[in-house]
């Protein structure tokens, strides 16, 4: 099978996928989840905060997850540990979300790892705690707790509302 790609030859996801980003069948277009996060998506790091924030409270976090990556790809490079960690964690959900109880844990504390790199090089006190209105303390809390809670028990007991996390102080 020919794999979508861009006028430069890099790869492209144009297959249609379900809301945890599973992909579908080509023909199976009218299952897909319609709101896509574009391949080439660019936004500012207030608006990237706020629309992972919204698809994660969503039970999305696969699209949570594409729209962290573009931060991380064309964000600063200071900030590049930051959206890499998040776009981790989020993925992280996702094995959750799927059943995947040991990428859910893999993941979750490879990005919180991530997310604390970037906080041990962030220049202030309000980036290395709340950049864009992301409260990191919280979201890495609950990483955490989730990722000890799944090794101990699995997923089975681990409510819905658990796996999905806000990202942004509430009433911002």
């Amino acid at each position: 099978m020919r794999r979508d790609r861009d006028p430069v030859g890099r790869p492209r996801n144009a297959r249609p996928r379900d809301a945890l980003g599973r992909p579908l069948d080509r023909d199976g277009a009218a299952d897909a989840d319609e709101a896509r996060i574009p391949d080439d998506l660019a936004l500012d790091g207030p608006d990237a905060a706020r629309l992972a924030d919204e698809l994660l409270r969503a039970g999305r976090p696969f699209h949570a997850h594409e729209v962290l990556e573009a931060s991380w790809k064309t964000g600063p490079p200071g900030e590049r540990d930051l959206w890499q960690g998040l776009a981790q964690m989020a993925v992280g959900l996702t094995h959750a979300h799927r059943g995947n109880a040991r990428g859910a844990v893999t993941l979750l504390r490879r990005g919180a790892q991530r997310v604390r790199v970037y906080q041990g090089h962030a220049t202030s006190q309000a980036d290395r705690d709340h950049p864009y209105g992301i409260d990191i303390a919280v979201f890495l809390a609950a990483g955490d707790d989730l990722a000890a809670r799944i090794e101990r028990q699995g997923l089975a007991g681990i409510p819905a509302a658990d796996l999905r996390p806000g990202l942004i102080i509430a009433g911002r």
